[in-house]
């Protein structure tokens, strides 16, 4: 019979840390809301907009509270639970499976692996994530920065965007998103490095719940801070405009014209507008998605020891 002690294969993995996701994103989606639209918010060389000016994410979310309900902190949620499951499911299946091969075949003792290899491994199964869940995002996007009166279903924003601006339009912002795949790879690489480090210091070899918390909130930390500008860059590309500003603004051509043309009207400090909101919620969402993983692979360990338990007794 299998044990509940036995390693996960890759899927295992993947499910794991995608429930821990999903359960991390509806906890903290209001601010996910309010971090897009803070970082759509631009002066747009001089353009100005009827839309509200949030200055701190509680201004935000009172706003919106007051024009859309309660149920607008929560529009474009099911878009967001389906790129997160799909991101995460697929980050963690790729994660796992190029670990799992490399060890195999590269270490097979089992040793700890270097940061520079911990990066390699995690940016590779970013990028492989980001080819396949862009679109996701790009929906996503667009369903939490349009006003309510324009806000399409799942399906209804798909069709718009390819009618509009063709099958390549989901795939706004790619470029960007690659480059990004560097912010989940010092995040696990970072995890993992003070996680060590934390579990020597306390003699331990487990983490708890609370130390995984804490972990995950300084990894991600970090990982957010130095990535921001492009962060913000890739949002605005697949951001679009309401219709009251159609025709007003040009269209951004890349992420280095995002920088550009925000370090013109807004500043180096442009680049990171919005930056505390996005932390809190990256955090926030970063350290429960390490610390529910850990609770999710134990019952997904569980389910995999029970589906080989009864596929051995009916064999």
């Amino acid at each position: 019979m299998s044990s509940a002690n036995e390693p996960l294969p890759p899927v295992g993995h993947a499910m794991a840390g995608s429930a821990g996701a999903m359960f991390a994103l509806a906890c903290v989606y209001p601010l996910d809301i309010i971090k897009t639209r803070i970082q759509v918010q631009t002066k747009h060389e001089g353009v100005e907009s009827t839309e509200a000016e949030y200055n701190s994410a509680l201004s935000g979310i009172k706003y919106i509270l007051k024009q859309e309900g309660f149920a607008g902190l929560y529009a474009g949620l099911p878009s967001s639970l389906i790129g997160t499951a799909s991101t995460n499911f697929t980050y963690f299946y790729a994660y796992s499976f190029l670990r799992t091969n490399y060890n195999k075949k590269y270490n097979p003792n089992a040793g700890t692996l270097s940061t520079a290899m911990e990066l390699l491994l995690g940016a590779a199964a970013g990028a492989i994530t980001t080819l396949i869940t862009t679109p996701v995002s790009v929906i996503t996007t667009r369903q939490q920065t349009l006003p309510a009166n324009e806000r399409q279903s799942v399906v209804e924003t798909t069709r718009s965007i390819i009618a509009e601006e063709g099958v390549q339009g989901l795939w706004k912002g790619v470029k960007p998103s690659l480059v990004l795949c560097v912010n989940p790879a010092i995040t696990y690489a970072s995890f993992e490095k003070f996680k060590e480090f934390v579990l020597k210091s306390l003699d331990k070899k487990v983490l708890t719940p609370g130390l995984a918390f804490f972990v995950g909130a300084l990894s991600k930390t970090l990982a957010t801070v130095i990535t921001y500008p492009y962060i913000m860059a890739k949002v605005r590309l697949q951001w679009k405009a309401p219709k009251e500003m159609e025709g007003k603004i040009q269209a951004y051509t890349g992420s280095f014209d995002v920088l550009g043309r925000v370090l013109k009207t807004e500043g180096f400090f442009g680049w990171y507008k919005g930056m505390s909101t996005q932390i809190t919620k990256a955090v926030l969402s970063q350290a429960l998605l390490f610390m529910m993983k850990d609770i999710f692979t134990r019952y997904t360990i569980m389910a995999f020891a029970l589906v080989r338990a009864l596929k051995a007794k009916q064999a």
